[in-house]
């Protein structure tokens, strides 16, 4: 692993992943290939743009020739693949970007790993690796009860959202399988921490409380998630990289599944507790029940014994702790939250999910 293209790496994992890459291996260089879509944001790689192991390129996923041309030109031997849309109430306001982006994009980027790295001999097959960066929401949703999703779960996929990851991971798959190139998927539950574009339940309240609007809650706000720090993650996936057996899929999970409106209520009280002049406390009076989100998965819930076990990876936050640290992480960081405030896209998202609701 020396010449690592990182899809999406503007994005909120993805530029997570890069910082960690960077701080962790000093013998790398990380190219950076992200379409600077809404969610894209390379203020999140400010510190890094100027370090000499960092390349940035401005390409789409889909745009094979561009793909192409990167994985020759940086002599690229792993691809840590997170370009994707992500958000399930956008895949149900308008699911054709999710097929285009998260199917046919997957798609060419195995087409050009597979050029490369297999047609070409481009590189050898044991110093390459595709890895897939996938979400637990291809299992569907849970019953009381019923255990917590293992890597042999079928998937039963709910929303377009899904239904578009379970269709990506089904390619990987099938690329190892048929063409013999080299894999690795994870699945991984919800993740929270710094720079997470303000589109997701935790940096929309932080955000909302901040300024006393309303916390919006769907349904009755017992929707049961996994919560996992994205610095959690990011060493979860370098592991799997690292140690990964070829062909492998792992569950990712923060080992907690706490009620929507728990964790609402935990941000709440966390605001009260280091902000407790502000205007606004308590908190938990801004909170808001709205329309619930057409198909709302119930519950989700991740085993994580395999990569326990096979790579010895836990996550290191509590979800007290780690909440405590993304709230503090958006107090300290107004220009970032203020730079993307501005956003249009911003604005007009949480004018078109929530003033209907």
């Amino acid at each position: 692993m020396k010449n690592v293209l990182v899809t999406g790496g503007a994005g909120f994992i993805g530029s997570n992943f890069i910082h960690y890459l960077l701080q962790t291996e000093s013998d790398i260089k990380v190219v950076n290939y992200d379409a600077l879509t809404y969610a894209g944001n390379l203020d999140s790689l400010a510190d890094v743009a100027d370090d000499p192991r960092y390349h940035f390129i401005h390409g789409n996923i889909c745009d094979e020739a561009q793909v192409n041309s990167a994985l020759k030109e940086r002599q690229i031997d792993t691809i840590v693949h997170f370009a994707a849309e992500s958000h399930v109430d956008r895949s149900i306001l308008g699911p054709r970007q999710f097929i285009e982006t998260n199917v046919l994009g997957t798609f060419t980027m195995l087409e050009a790993a597979r050029a490369y790295w297999i047609k070409e001999k481009g590189q050898l097959l044991d110093r390459v690796r595709f890895h897939h960066v996938s979400t637990d929401e291809v299992f569907g949703s849970l019953k009381p009860g019923e255990p917590a999703w293992t890597e042999q779960t079928p998937y039963a996929p709910n929303s377009p959202y899904a239904a578009s990851k379970a269709s990506s991971d089904h390619l990987v798959r099938a690329y190892g399988h048929t063409y013999g190139l080299p894999y690795t998927i994870t699945n991984c539950s919800n993740n929270y921490g710094p720079y997470q574009f303000p589109e997701k339940l935790i940096p929309v309240i932080i955000l909302n409380a901040l300024e006393g609007k309303p916390l919006p809650v769907y349904g009755d706000g017992q929707q049961i998630r996994d919560w996992l720090h994205v610095e959690d993650h990011c060493e979860a996936i370098h592991l799997v990289l690292k140690k990964g057996e070829n062909g492998s899929t792992y569950n990712i999970g923060g080992e907690n599944q706490p009620a929507n409106l728990t964790i609402v209520e935990t941000i709440c009280d966390i605001l009260d507790e280091i902000q407790p002049n502000a205007a606004y406390v308590p908190h938990r009076r801004l909170i808001q029940f709205v329309t619930d989100r057409p198909g709302h998965d119930r519950r989700y819930d991740m085993d994580t014994h395999k990569i326990s076990a096979e790579l010895g990876w836990r996550p290191r936050h509590t979800l007290k702790q780690g909440l405590l640290d993304t709230v503090q992480w958006y107090l300290s960081h107004p220009e970032w939250v203020a730079a993307i405030r501005q956003k249009q896209e911003y604005k007009g998202w949480m004018d078109a999910n929530y003033k209907s609701r």
